[in-house]
């Protein structure tokens, strides 16, 4: 579990009945509680990453990008899998001529992108089995919280296809990535805990309110903060030592000029929690 409790005093509590301006999703839930966006994939049985939930994850993860209101996500799935992988079964009415595969691959990278890119840090609450594409949406997430029953796992082997090794890279040591890919071993939530690759593994019927308590500490803190924040992390990734540094010390210099940034300081001098208004 979470050892910390969220501070939420601060918060500018929101409507709970926030919702994307468009309604017409048909294998996603959006909801928007004070300042946390839970989005939860819903595609009955096994939330495979079918043509339409990839769609409509990505234009949900790049409303809340621009939602000022939505410091942070939550993302998990319905029912008793994550995201079991692509759809095998509707492969076929999405691939039927010339120009139909590399669209169809550039749209699954760009929901995975959609994730890591996406302004708001998010929390993937794993609730079962991230499969394939369902395991390159967890290691494109920020931090990492597993229920007992999740597992991460390459099947493709099975297949005869590839898919999410390099996201798994992000995750896993070389040696248990490639028997993963190799043989499809799944990696238990015990395990991704010891390896210290979750931050938490909880029963099931905590492993959301876990996920919203780590959401809730976040969504506490400055969203300029946390914005940029996580915007230096992916740009620093591939950096060098020297360049990642220097431009992390670019960016700190760039959020010690904002407001927030003052009234932060101001509140630890005067020993108050801090009213934060993302600028």
């Amino acid at each position: 579990m979470i050892a910390h409790r969220a501070r939420l005093d601060s918060l500018r509590i929101l409507p709970t009945t926030t919702t994307f301006p468009m309604n017409e999703f048909t294998q996603l839930q959006l909801r928007v509680d004070g300042h946390i966006a839970l989005v939860t994939l819903d595609s009955p049985p096994v939330n495979a990453l079918t043509r339409v939930l990839n769609d409509e994850l990505t234009a949900a993860l790049d409303w809340i990008s621009e939602t000022p209101e939505v410091r942070v996500v939550v993302l998990t799935g319905a029912g008793k899998v994550f995201c079991a992988g692509a759809d095998l079964k509707g492969r076929a009415d999405v691939i039927k001529g010339p120009g139909d595969l590399p669209a169809h691959l550039r749209r699954t990278r760009e929901c995975f992108h959609a994730i890591r890119e996406c302004a708001k840090p998010v929390v993937a609450a794993i609730n079962g089995a991230a499969l394939g594409s369902g395991l390159a949406m967890v290691a494109s997430a920020d931090v990492l919280i597993a229920s007992e029953r999740a597992t991460l796992g390459l099947p493709e082997v099975d297949v005869g296809l590839l898919g999410g090794c390099r996201h798994a890279m992000r995750l896993f040591p070389h040696s248990l990535l490639r028997r993963m890919m190799l043989t499809g071993y799944r990696v238990p939530a015990a395990e991704l805990y010891r390896l210290g690759i979750v931050e938490a593994c909880t029963a099931p019927e905590d492993l959301l309110p876990a996920a919203m308590e780590m959401a809730g500490v976040i969504a506490a803190k400055s969203p300029v903060s946390t914005r940029m924040g996580k915007h230096t992390l992916n740009t620093i990734e591939d950096m060098s030592l020297r360049d990642g540094y220097r431009y992390e010390q670019d960016m700190t210099a760039i959020i010690a000029a904002t407001e927030d940034a003052a009234e932060a300081q101001a509140a630890f001098r005067e020993k108050r929690a801090p009213v934060f208004k993302g600028r």
